[in-house]
């Protein structure tokens, strides 16, 4: 299974760097020529933060769908991705992207004050119940002073302008976009691979787990610092993409099975495999420009979130 799914990676990988408007087959890719220039400029960078971004969704749905044990979790339930937008809207607000530094450092510092905040408030209990309560109040607040930002914006083109951000995004991104959010995604990416044998004994029960050795709290603030540094990285560089943590994980596990452990490294491979693929379509939508990736993603989410809640009802009844 994870061969085929590292197949399909550098298969969607590969996709990305050929798709656009003007096609640039492998053979042009290292040349001397504008097709050389667009591979290294645009498209080589691109296809490493669909890559990037499309790992650290997926995997942050498994490992919170895993510790909520619940199928809806995603990562804009703890309120990282909402607080990461406000930060990257105030930036945009205050005409702070005239440097270059300036909405990545303002989106990354939303993403870690609500890392601090979901921290504090969800309790050294380390409790589920509590930790989504808290997320859910820190993407309220955070949604809410965004649009506050929105609806006083200056002038129509910067309201327009956080619009357009927060659609999500890969188009004019650049090298430095990526040497900026890939060390972030990576940290977090690895602090979240290594909670699988903690979220597979709380399946077990919460006291199970702590019979096992299984410390909550600690296990809460490594989920709250892997998904706050590389969903917040994410967010940063390309404003939001939803659905993608969402839709992975259910996938993955119908596949490999319930363990929690067994999803993570599926679910990123996967995540990218989405996310690149997503983002390579959107360039071949006829149009004089691109449909954003965010609203290609909500497109494909929104069904698949209502079929998902009619399965769960389903069941219930």
């Amino acid at each position: 299974m994870k061969k085929l799914l590292i197949a399909l990676t550098l298969l969607a990988f590969i996709l990305s760097l050929m798709a656009g408007k003007v096609w640039i087959v492998p053979t042009d890719w290292f040349g001397d020529t504008a097709d050389g220039w667009i591979m290294a400029e645009l498209r080589l960078p691109r296809a490493i933060l669909g890559l990037g971004i499309g790992a650290v969704l997926g995997l942050s749905g498994a490992v919170l769908q895993g510790y909520l044990r619940n199928p809806l979790a995603d990562p804009t339930v703890v309120g990282v991705s909402s607080s990461a937008a406000l930060g990257g809207v105030t930036a945009i607000f205050l005409g702070l992207t005239a440097y270059p530094l300036g909405l990545f450092a303002c989106a990354m510092l939303g993403a870690g004050l609500a890392m601090l905040l979901l921290a504090a408030m969800a309790g050294r209990s380390g409790g589920p119940l509590g930790f989504i309560l808290a997320g859910m109040v820190l993407s309220t607040l955070a949604g809410s002073l965004t649009a506050f930002l929105i609806s006083i914006a200056p002038n129509p083109f910067a309201a327009s302008e956080i619009i357009a951000w927060l659609m999500g995004a890969l188009t004019d991104r650049g090298i430095d976009d990526v040497t900026r959010a890939l060390p972030f995604m990576i940290l977090g990416g690895a602090i979240l691979l290594t909670t699988g044998r903690a979220l597979d004994a709380l399946t077990l029960g919460e006291d199970t787990a702590r019979s096992l050795g299984v410390n909550p709290a600690r296990l809460q603030w490594a989920i709250v610092a892997g998904v706050g540094l590389s969903v917040g990285a994410s967010v940063a560089v390309s404003g939001v993409v939803g659905f993608v943590g969402l839709i992975v994980p259910h996938f993955i596990r119908s596949i490999v099975g319930e363990r929690p452990s067994a999803t993570l490294l599926p679910s990123a491979l996967g995540g990218a495999i989405l996310t690149l693929t997503a983002d390579s379509f959107v360039r071949l939508i006829p149009g004089p420009g691109e449909v954003r990736l965010g609203i290609a993603m909500a497109v494909l989410g929104a069904p698949f979130f209502f079929l998902l809640l009619s399965r769960i009802r389903s069941r219930a009844t």
